[in-house]
Protein backbone atom coordinates (compact mmCIF):
# COMPACT_ATOMS: atom_id res chain seq x y z
CA UNK A 1 0.00 0.00 0.00
CA UNK A 2 1.34 3.28 -1.10
CA UNK A 3 2.21 6.06 1.43
CA UNK A 4 0.98 9.27 -0.86
CA UNK A 5 -2.99 9.44 -1.79
CA UNK A 6 -1.38 10.96 -5.30
CA UNK A 7 0.34 8.39 -6.61
CA UNK A 8 2.47 5.25 -6.47
CA UNK A 9 6.25 5.12 -6.21
CA UNK A 10 9.40 6.49 -4.91
CA UNK A 11 8.89 9.97 -6.45
CA UNK A 12 4.93 10.97 -5.05
CA UNK A 13 6.11 9.14 -2.11
CA UNK A 14 9.26 11.59 -0.99
CA UNK A 15 6.64 14.41 -2.18
CA UNK A 16 4.52 13.50 0.51
CA UNK A 17 7.21 13.08 3.04
CA UNK A 18 8.51 16.08 2.17
CA UNK A 19 5.27 17.73 2.40
CA UNK A 20 5.26 17.84 6.09
CA UNK A 21 8.31 20.09 6.35
CA UNK A 22 6.10 23.24 6.86
CA UNK A 23 9.42 26.00 7.39
CA UNK A 24 7.02 28.71 8.14
CA UNK A 25 6.38 26.66 11.73
CA UNK A 26 9.00 24.61 11.84
CA UNK A 27 12.14 26.98 11.52
CA UNK A 28 11.01 28.84 14.77
CA UNK A 29 11.89 25.89 17.03
CA UNK A 30 14.95 25.30 15.42
CA UNK A 31 16.25 28.78 15.53
CA UNK A 32 14.99 28.65 19.29
CA UNK A 33 17.44 25.84 20.34
CA UNK A 34 19.66 27.38 18.51
CA UNK A 35 19.17 30.58 20.42
CA UNK A 36 19.45 28.89 23.68
CA UNK A 37 23.14 27.12 22.46
CA UNK A 38 23.77 31.06 21.75
CA UNK A 39 22.63 32.14 25.29
CA UNK A 40 24.56 30.04 26.90
CA UNK A 41 28.23 31.66 25.41
CA UNK A 42 29.57 28.61 23.88
CA UNK A 43 28.32 25.89 21.30
CA UNK A 44 29.30 22.39 21.37
CA UNK A 45 28.77 21.20 18.37
CA UNK A 46 27.58 17.38 18.98
CA UNK A 47 25.10 18.26 21.74
CA UNK A 48 23.40 21.35 19.60
CA UNK A 49 22.55 19.61 16.53
CA UNK A 50 21.43 16.36 18.73
CA UNK A 51 19.18 19.18 20.35
CA UNK A 52 18.01 20.65 17.01
CA UNK A 53 17.41 17.59 14.92
CA UNK A 54 15.57 16.27 18.15
CA UNK A 55 13.66 19.28 17.64
CA UNK A 56 12.95 18.65 14.26
CA UNK A 57 11.85 15.83 14.80
CA UNK A 58 8.95 16.19 17.32
CA UNK A 59 7.56 19.12 15.55
CA UNK A 60 7.13 16.74 12.48
CA UNK A 61 5.35 14.25 14.14
CA UNK A 62 3.41 17.29 15.27
CA UNK A 63 2.81 18.08 11.68
CA UNK A 64 1.57 14.65 10.90
CA UNK A 65 -0.08 13.73 13.45
CA UNK A 66 -2.48 17.16 13.11
CA UNK A 67 -3.07 15.67 9.35
CA UNK A 68 -3.90 12.47 10.20
CA UNK A 69 -6.47 13.68 13.03
CA UNK A 70 -8.13 16.79 10.67
CA UNK A 71 -8.71 14.26 7.29
CA UNK A 72 -8.46 10.93 8.34
CA UNK A 73 -10.19 10.56 11.74
CA UNK A 74 -12.15 13.93 11.92
CA UNK A 75 -12.41 14.27 8.39
CA UNK A 76 -12.06 18.35 8.62
CA UNK A 77 -9.92 19.08 5.99
CA UNK A 78 -10.60 18.46 1.96
CA UNK A 79 -7.41 16.58 0.86
CA UNK A 80 -4.06 15.33 2.63
CA UNK A 81 -0.79 14.11 0.36
CA UNK A 82 -0.62 10.63 3.09
CA UNK A 83 -2.34 7.56 3.34
CA UNK A 84 -3.52 6.53 7.03
CA UNK A 85 -0.28 3.59 6.49
CA UNK A 86 1.74 6.71 5.18
CA UNK A 87 0.90 8.45 8.50
CA UNK A 88 1.08 6.02 11.31
CA UNK A 89 4.72 4.76 8.85
CA UNK A 90 6.04 8.97 9.45
CA UNK A 91 4.68 9.18 12.92
CA UNK A 92 6.89 5.78 13.96
CA UNK A 93 10.06 7.09 11.99
CA UNK A 94 9.86 10.93 13.20
CA UNK A 95 9.41 9.63 16.57
CA UNK A 96 12.70 7.42 16.20
CA UNK A 97 14.46 9.80 15.23
CA UNK A 98 13.36 11.90 18.34
CA UNK A 99 14.32 9.62 20.66
CA UNK A 100 17.53 8.51 19.01
CA UNK A 101 18.30 11.94 19.34
CA UNK A 102 17.09 12.08 23.17
CA UNK A 103 19.00 8.94 23.87
CA UNK A 104 22.27 10.62 22.66
CA UNK A 105 21.49 13.78 24.57
CA UNK A 106 21.47 11.32 27.50
CA UNK A 107 24.82 9.61 26.73
CA UNK A 108 26.42 12.84 25.76
CA UNK A 109 25.37 15.69 28.55
CA UNK A 110 23.51 13.68 31.23
CA UNK A 111 20.02 12.89 31.86
CA UNK A 112 18.59 16.06 32.28
CA UNK A 113 19.33 17.25 29.02
CA UNK A 114 16.67 14.06 27.87
CA UNK A 115 13.78 15.11 30.08
CA UNK A 116 14.24 18.85 29.30
CA UNK A 117 13.73 17.79 25.60
CA UNK A 118 11.02 15.02 25.99
CA UNK A 119 8.46 17.26 26.98
CA UNK A 120 8.47 18.72 23.50
CA UNK A 121 7.67 15.85 21.78
CA UNK A 122 4.80 14.91 24.28
CA UNK A 123 3.16 18.15 23.17
CA UNK A 124 3.71 18.06 19.15
CA UNK A 125 2.15 14.75 19.35
CA UNK A 126 -0.88 14.71 22.15
CA UNK A 127 -2.03 18.40 20.04
CA UNK A 128 -4.29 16.98 18.29
CA UNK A 129 -6.72 15.12 19.08
CA UNK A 130 -6.01 15.83 22.90
CA UNK A 131 -4.67 19.36 23.68
CA UNK A 132 -6.43 21.10 20.37
CA UNK A 133 -9.78 21.33 21.57
CA UNK A 134 -8.92 22.98 24.91
CA UNK A 135 -8.18 27.02 24.32
CA UNK A 136 -5.39 27.27 26.92
CA UNK A 137 -3.64 23.86 25.74
CA UNK A 138 -4.73 24.77 22.01
CA UNK A 139 -3.23 28.17 22.15
CA UNK A 140 0.08 27.56 24.29
CA UNK A 141 1.15 24.24 22.96
CA UNK A 142 3.34 25.68 20.32
CA UNK A 143 4.58 29.18 22.49
CA UNK A 144 5.35 26.09 24.90
CA UNK A 145 7.26 23.92 22.72
CA UNK A 146 9.53 26.81 21.26
CA UNK A 147 10.39 27.89 25.38
CA UNK A 148 11.11 24.40 26.15
CA UNK A 149 13.43 24.87 22.87
CA UNK A 150 15.30 27.52 24.27
CA UNK A 151 15.47 26.31 27.57
CA UNK A 152 16.85 22.78 26.48
CA UNK A 153 19.93 24.55 23.56
CA UNK A 154 21.04 26.26 26.92
CA UNK A 155 20.87 23.09 29.28
CA UNK A 156 22.57 21.16 26.47
CA UNK A 157 25.31 23.20 26.47
CA UNK A 158 25.60 24.08 30.42
CA UNK A 159 23.60 21.77 32.06
CA UNK A 160 21.93 24.81 34.11
CA UNK A 161 19.65 26.94 33.54
CA UNK A 162 20.00 30.57 34.40
CA UNK A 163 17.89 33.58 34.96
CA UNK A 164 18.19 34.45 31.41
CA UNK A 165 17.73 31.63 29.95
CA UNK A 166 14.09 31.52 31.89
CA UNK A 167 13.45 34.68 31.41
CA UNK A 168 13.79 34.30 27.68
CA UNK A 169 11.78 31.23 27.40
CA UNK A 170 9.04 33.70 29.29
CA UNK A 171 9.34 35.97 27.15
CA UNK A 172 8.87 33.95 23.63
CA UNK A 173 5.70 32.04 25.83
CA UNK A 174 3.71 35.21 26.16
CA UNK A 175 4.09 36.70 22.67
CA UNK A 176 3.61 33.53 20.72
CA UNK A 177 0.55 33.06 22.68
CA UNK A 178 -0.89 36.03 21.97
CA UNK A 179 0.50 35.47 18.20
CA UNK A 180 -1.67 32.04 18.23
CA UNK A 181 -4.31 33.19 19.74
CA UNK A 182 -4.68 35.82 16.68
CA UNK A 183 -4.45 32.69 14.34
CA UNK A 184 -6.96 30.52 15.52
CA UNK A 185 -9.60 33.33 14.94
CA UNK A 186 -8.93 33.27 11.68
CA UNK A 187 -11.02 30.12 12.08
CA UNK A 188 -13.14 30.89 14.60
CA UNK A 189 -16.38 30.05 12.74
CA UNK A 190 -15.51 26.75 11.51
CA UNK A 191 -14.32 26.00 14.85
CA UNK A 192 -17.32 27.36 16.42
CA UNK A 193 -19.34 24.94 14.27
CA UNK A 194 -17.32 21.58 15.70
CA UNK A 195 -17.30 22.83 19.05
CA UNK A 196 -13.44 23.48 19.17
CA UNK A 197 -12.98 25.67 22.28
CA UNK A 198 -9.90 27.54 21.26
CA UNK A 199 -9.58 31.54 22.66
CA UNK A 200 -11.31 32.95 20.08
CA UNK A 201 -14.72 30.87 20.35
CA UNK A 202 -14.74 30.88 24.11
CA UNK A 203 -14.10 35.11 24.43
CA UNK A 204 -15.27 35.62 21.65
CA UNK A 205 -12.88 37.59 18.48
CA UNK A 206 -12.79 41.01 20.19
CA UNK A 207 -11.86 40.02 23.80
CA UNK A 208 -9.85 37.22 22.24
CA UNK A 209 -8.12 40.04 20.16
CA UNK A 210 -7.54 42.52 23.04
CA UNK A 211 -6.16 39.27 25.29
CA UNK A 212 -3.83 38.68 21.81
CA UNK A 213 -2.30 42.21 22.22
CA UNK A 214 -2.19 42.20 25.95
CA UNK A 215 0.13 38.58 25.92
CA UNK A 216 2.21 40.89 23.54
CA UNK A 217 2.12 44.38 25.50
CA UNK A 218 3.07 41.94 28.82
CA UNK A 219 6.25 40.23 27.11
CA UNK A 220 7.48 43.56 25.53
CA UNK A 221 7.55 45.20 28.68
CA UNK A 222 8.74 42.19 30.54
CA UNK A 223 11.83 42.81 27.77
CA UNK A 224 12.37 46.16 29.09
CA UNK A 225 12.22 45.53 32.26
CA UNK A 226 14.68 42.62 32.08
CA UNK A 227 16.61 45.00 30.01
CA UNK A 228 16.87 47.96 32.78
CA UNK A 229 17.80 44.80 36.02
CA UNK A 230 20.30 43.86 33.79
CA UNK A 231 19.55 40.54 32.76
CA UNK A 232 19.15 41.08 28.87
CA UNK A 233 21.55 43.25 27.30
CA UNK A 234 20.69 47.08 26.95
CA UNK A 235 20.07 46.54 22.72
CA UNK A 236 17.13 44.28 23.35
CA UNK A 237 15.28 47.06 23.35
CA UNK A 238 15.62 47.44 19.36
CA UNK A 239 13.71 44.26 19.48
CA UNK A 240 11.05 45.79 21.54
CA UNK A 241 10.96 48.94 19.18
CA UNK A 242 10.75 46.83 16.07
CA UNK A 243 7.85 44.42 17.22
CA UNK A 244 5.96 46.94 18.44
CA UNK A 245 5.66 48.59 15.29
CA UNK A 246 4.70 45.54 13.74
CA UNK A 247 2.04 44.70 16.28
CA UNK A 248 0.63 47.87 16.00
CA UNK A 249 0.70 47.58 12.17
CA UNK A 250 -1.41 44.37 12.87
CA UNK A 251 -3.31 45.56 15.36
CA UNK A 252 -5.41 47.87 12.74
CA UNK A 253 -5.48 44.61 10.22
CA UNK A 254 -7.85 41.92 10.08
CA UNK A 255 -7.03 37.97 11.23
CA UNK A 256 -5.42 36.89 8.28
CA UNK A 257 -3.15 40.22 7.58
CA UNK A 258 -2.72 40.14 11.47
CA UNK A 259 -1.83 36.31 11.41
CA UNK A 260 1.01 36.95 7.91
CA UNK A 261 2.63 40.31 10.08
CA UNK A 262 2.96 38.97 13.47
CA UNK A 263 4.67 35.70 12.71
CA UNK A 264 7.19 37.48 10.22
CA UNK A 265 7.46 39.94 12.67
CA UNK A 266 8.28 36.80 15.83
CA UNK A 267 10.93 36.44 13.51
CA UNK A 268 12.18 39.67 13.47
CA UNK A 269 12.42 40.05 17.14
CA UNK A 270 13.77 36.48 17.90
CA UNK A 271 16.91 37.72 15.17
CA UNK A 272 17.21 40.92 16.73
CA UNK A 273 17.07 39.42 20.82
CA UNK A 274 19.80 36.90 19.27
CA UNK A 275 22.26 39.56 17.76
CA UNK A 276 21.47 41.88 21.04
CA UNK A 277 22.95 38.66 22.61
CA UNK A 278 25.67 38.08 20.26
CA UNK A 279 27.64 40.72 19.69
CA UNK A 280 25.89 43.22 22.55
CA UNK A 281 26.12 46.07 20.89
CA UNK A 282 25.43 48.66 23.30
CA UNK A 283 27.40 46.65 26.07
Amino acid sequence: MPISRHGTGAVPALRAVISQIHPVFMLPPIAASWFGSMLAGEFLLVTGALHMTAIFAGVYTAHVKDGYIDFHIRGEDDDHPLTQRGCKLLLAAASAVFFTCLAGLWVVVGIGAALITLPGWVIGYLHAPQLDMHPISATGGYPLGIALAILGGYYTQTETLTPIALAFAGVFLALLSGVKVIDDAQDYEYDRSISKRTVAVVLGKERARTVAFALMAFSLLCVLGFAVAQVFPPSTVLAVLVFAGIATAAHRAGPELATMLLIRGSYVFLALLLAAVWFRPLS
